[in-house]
């Protein structure tokens, strides 16, 4: 099987995608930036700009630019004219780069002679050896034993109903097969659950291979039941393990942004700057976890994403399916961040969290490098993180729920699995909605043969319960072994052939006295005393 290493697969960054924007982002740079005389070291120079003209003009491209938006803020700009000076995209007037920092300033810089655009990578081919296991299919069945005492012939059936009923050529039918898959264990089922998650993903992208963008060994089938299944009535995953859980803290102080002015429940005194504070401990909070909440793992498959985000539901469903992958409590947590940007933006009452900055673009800005990110520095990284974090937060409601349709389909495949069929030799067509009675026809008096021999194995059973009963009454057992002597009379003989064999599992009842015995029994110690009471009155 094919061994990707983890380096390879976070610097494929610069392919595909980001190699197209990062091409085009030079271009356009490179075509549109205002180049003029400028004075440095006691000397001019032509075709040059200043460090402010750059930023200044690159950060309006930016935030026209649909690939990145409005949400680009200048210091991103600067970051990537650094990385721009870096990779000898730009280099000062002394011709240095690599080592040198691109300043906001008026310090003179020019385009180099060679071109800085970076060649576009070729696909791996698809690996012949999968990974992943095969699914379990139909062929993969067990035959069920045909009882020895039905002998199971050849038919010849000449009915016009029959061929009605089974849409197969009058003639001979051969004798059929019941077939039935093995129980699916759990193993199977997670197999199923993480095969076909990716595939649907793979179809959602639009991509022949996931070689270099998803390593199946990364994709644990445990995380994705989970994540389906484990959720509460607002479709929040429910983490089993509290440890992994938020503390208390940071849920109350989310809970209270989100829910502003109604969300304080803390009994401490505000204060003008309060929820600036609250807002500095859940950043602080996230910023502090060792990976972004879509791991390091699956950078590189939410960047593809970013081509898709022109095509709203074809990216929304991409991300339902790829943020199934993510561990329970990762998921959790994004879930619960996404909720509280969104509700933070639409609050009209909660008072200004920056002074400069506006409060959607302070979201993005704040929380983007802990949503997405490399564990590389990668070239348009922060870009690409704040783009489509801002998209996942626009449309947190939909991106962060369960694909409905990959649902469905798990559900029919596994159903299909369990259901018994009955095949019949020789024949290529799928007898499964087919019932028929019997295999064989067999007269009346036979079915009543095996109907008793069937049915005699219980009810004997049922009578050797009912005498063993130790908690039943004398009186209750012999009415109850009546009812069953009525109703199955030769079941009951032959366990009680003689009177002896009955009155060895029930004792004999004592023989009750006669009215009028009884009557002289009581009046004979009494007389004495009826005959003293008599003669003193």
């Amino acid at each position: 099987a094919h061994i990707i290493n983890t380096k390879y697969v976070l610097n494929k960054t610069l392919e595909w995608i980001s190699v197209l924007q990062w091409n085009e982002t030079i271009k356009l740079f490179r075509g549109g930036m205002p180049l003029k005389r400028h004075w440095a070291y006691f000397r001019s120079y032509d075709n040059s700009f200043t460090g402010s003209e750059a930023v200044d003009w690159l950060h309006e491209l930016l935030k026209r630019n649909h690939n990145f938006g409005p949400e680009v803020s200048r210091y991103q700009t600067l970051q990537l004219l650094r990385k721009f000076m870096k990779n000898h995209v730009v280099e000062d007037v002394k011709g240095r780069y690599g080592k040198e920092d691109f300043e906001d300033s008026g310090q003179v810089y020019r385009f180099p002679p060679t071109s800085p655009l970076k060649p576009l990578p070729q696909r791996t081919p698809v690996s012949e050896n999968c990974d992943l296991p095969r699914l379990i299919r139909w062929d993969d069945y067990e035959e069920l034993p045909q009882p020895e005492k039905i002998p199971m012939k050849s038919l010849i059936l000449n009915s016009e109903t029959w061929n009605k009923r089974h849409s197969i050529a009058i003639g001979e039918v051969h004798e059929c097969k019941i077939v039935r898959r093995t129980d699916i264990t759990p193993k199977q089922v997670d197999q199923i659950w993480k095969k076909m998650t990716i595939a649907h993903l793979q179809r959602v992208l639009g991509l022949k291979t996931m070689d270099g963008v998803l390593d199946p060994k990364h994709v644990n089938a445990k995380h994705i039941i989970h994540n389906v299944f484990s959720v509460n009535k607002t479709g929040i995953v429910i983490v089993k393990n509290k440890a992994e859980d938020m503390p208390y803290w940071v849920l109350s102080a989310m809970k209270c942004l989100a829910n502003w002015p109604n969300g304080r429940e803390t009994k401490q005194p505000m204060y003008p700057g309060f929820e600036r504070d609250v807002l500095r401990t859940v950043a602080e909070y996230f910023q502090r976890l060792k990976e972004p909440l879509l791991t390091f793992q699956l950078y590189e498959v939410f960047v593809n994403i970013l081509s898709l985000l022109q095509q709203k539901e074809v990216a929304a469903e991409a991300l339902q399916v790829c943020s199934l992958l993510l561990p329970p409590a990762n998921r959790r947590r994004l879930q619960l961040l996404l909720r509280l940007m969104a509700r933070v933006c639409q609050n009209p009452a909660l008072p200004p969290l920056n002074d400069a900055i506006a409060t959607r673009t302070l979201m993005v800005q704040t929380f983007s490098r802990c949503i997405l990110g490399s564990a590389e520095e990668v070239d348009l990284d922060e870009l690409l993180a704040t783009k489509l974090v801002t998209f996942m937060m626009e449309h947190h409601e939909s991106v962060l729920r369960v694909p409905s349709n990959l649902h469905r389909h798990v559900d029919d495949h596994l159903s299909h699995l369990r259901r018994v069929q009955i095949k019949y030799a020789g024949a290529d067509t799928d007898a499964s909605l087919v019932s028929p009675s019997y295999c064989r026809k067999i007269s009346r008096a036979e079915f009543e043969e095996q109907r008793v021999s069937s049915s005699q194995g219980p009810m004997q059973e049922l009578l050797e319960g009912l005498i063993a009963d130790t908690e039943l009454s004398a009186k209750d057992k012999r009415k109850r072994l009546k009812q069953f002597q009525k109703s199955y009379p030769e079941i009951y003989r032959r366990r009680f052939p003689t009177a002896e064999s009955k009155a060895a599992v029930l004792p004999e009842r004592a023989p009750r006295l006669k009215p009028q015995l009884m009557l002289l029994t009581l009046k004979k110690p009494f007389q004495p005393f009826q005959r003293s009471w008599s003669f003193r009155t």
